[in-house]
């Protein structure tokens, strides 16, 4: 069964928790990073589907018990973008096809991806387009994906979610 993806409960999710930490998941803050954890967390708001595959599923039991695509931004990308069973499912798209919800990581020139930053809001100026990213490991809510120092990015565009 298909699940629309809640863009405003994703954002929201960012909203309340970016600037803090939800005492129901682990702060990998000190152990690695905590930015794909916290990504995760507001995608799973905004779909409420996780899928418990041991091998190579996207959930969170405890913070001893979870999947290496909850927490790794690489294993993250390749759940997102090959998903065919349940969970969360996604494409690689450019910036500018991209929506508030959706998710940007980071990368350098060896094409090494090291960031999870998710979308919260887009503005449209005079000036041009301002991508507003919140994310944590750096803890920041609304900041202009410019500020940012990065050679690389990918962006995923969250589709939906199966049950099944």
């Amino acid at each position: 069964m298909y699940i629309k993806y809640d863009r405003e409960a994703a954002v929201e999710y960012a909203r309340n928790w970016s600037l803090g930490r939800n005492p129901e998941y682990y702060d990998y803050e000190k152990i690695g990073g905590d930015c794909t954890n916290f990504v995760s967390q507001c995608v799973y708001a905004g779909c409420g589907v996780m899928n418990y595959n041991p091998e190579n599923g996207w959930y969170y039991i405890n913070a001893n018990e979870k999947s290496p695509s909850w927490t790794g931004v690489n294993f993250f990308y390749n759940f997102m973008t090959n998903n065919a069973g349940a969970g969360p499912y996604g494409v690689d798209v450019p910036l500018s096809s991209t929506l508030p919800g959706d998710v940007i990581q980071l990368g350098n020139n060896l094409d090494v991806y090291y960031h999870s930053l998710l979308l919260t809001e887009i503005k449209r100026t005079p000036r041009g387009v301002r991508y507003m990213v919140s994310a944590h490991s750096m803890d920041v809510f609304q900041r202009n994906l410019r500020t940012y120092n990065f050679q690389k990015l990918r962006c995923i565009h969250i589709l939906g979610a199966r049950t099944e």
